[in-house]
């Protein structure tokens, strides 16, 4: 009999220790976002959380603040906690690699969401917009609106983020083979609103006369379109953004800012949640790149796309 207690015993302790392994709790994904001082990656984050949850799992949002190091925290935080696989929106196109590859030797899953590493494989895979493709239809818009002729600006986001480039090489694929078309001057603003406003405020001392501006993303757009309404030049000088954010949508709207590339960050977050949960159900053959497309958005079609609330 006592024999048979101890027997009991210890295959209650087995089948325990079983489903705890099994995952009888809920796994867990990290949401680690570049900053949640832009309202585009709070959407982006909070969506991401949301749809990881709505699928069955527990969900952590981590803000980098646009600083590698504290991104390698949080990597170090998710792989000492027992996170079960990440949702990155990386700081850095080549900084985050190393924090990519950490996750992937401890066995976590990483799955990007509108930026990029610059390393294949690293990543299980990585859900973009179609960055170049977008500005590409803006360039076409901004030669259109000035008629081919001109002088502009262009305001850069982060200087070690992909999507800095692709934007920027986009649009100039179209507007450099006009010649009546001169950049006067470019300058990195980080994708920040109020060092974006700086920036153009130094811009106008030096080139007072332009005719637009060109903007990396549009939290630098509305900042550059601050500086033109203090410099009493709102009205002369056409703004152009790129992320589709609503303060923006609004100003289209209102007839402020000329267009912008309407990005979808709800498209791109549930899309790596939804991986996540296929990675979790075995599946292990995901494409490195999965493209997002982006929508050209002007003071023509806003009517198309329901109002932002204010």
């Amino acid at each position: 009999m006592k024999r048979y207690v101890i027997y009991l015993i210890c295959l209650m302790l087995a089948v325990g220790c079983t489903q705890r392994q099994d995952g009888s709790k809920p796994k867990k994904v990290a949401v680690i976002v570049s900053t949640l001082n832009n309202p585009w990656f709070v959407v982006l984050a909070q969506t991401a959380a949301a749809e990881a949850k709505a699928l069955g799992y527990e969900a952590k949002i981590f803000d980098s603040q646009n600083n590698t190091s504290l991104e390698a925290d949080h990597f170090e935080n998710a792989i000492v906690s027992g996170f079960d696989a990440i949702l990155l929106n990386p700081t850095d196109s080549d900084g985050s690699i190393v924090n990519v590859t950490k996750a992937k030797e401890a066995r976590i899953p990483v799955f990007c969401m509108d930026r990029e590493v610059n390393a294949s494989g690293k990543a299980t895979s990585q859900i973009l917009s179609d960055n170049y493709s977008g500005c590409v239809a803006i360039g076409q818009k901004f030669v259109q609106d000035l008629n081919k002729k001109g002088i502009y600006v262009e305001i850069l986001g982060l200087m070690g983020d992909n999507n800095t480039w692709n934007r920027s090489k986009g649009f100039h694929s179209v507007v450099d083979r006009y010649p009546g078309l001169k950049i006067v001057a470019q300058q990195s603003a980080d994708f920040d609103r109020n060092k974006a406003m700086d920036v153009l405020e130094s811009m106008l001392q030096a080139h007072p006369d332009i005719d637009a501006v060109f903007c990396g993303n549009d939290a630098m757009a509305m900042g550059a379109y601050q500086a033109l309404v203090a410099a009493g030049k709102a009205k002369d000088v056409g703004v152009y953004g790129f992320d589709g954010a609503d303060d923006v949508m609004n100003s289209i709207r209102d007839k402020k800012i000329r267009a912008t590339g309407l990005q979808s960050p709800q498209t791109m977050a549930k899309t790596a949640a939804q991986f996540a949960d296929a990675y979790f159900k075995g599946k292990r053959d995901f494409a490195q790149r999965v493209p997002v497309a982006v929508e050209l958005v002007t003071q023509n079609n806003i009517d198309d796309y329901a109002p932002a609330q204010q």
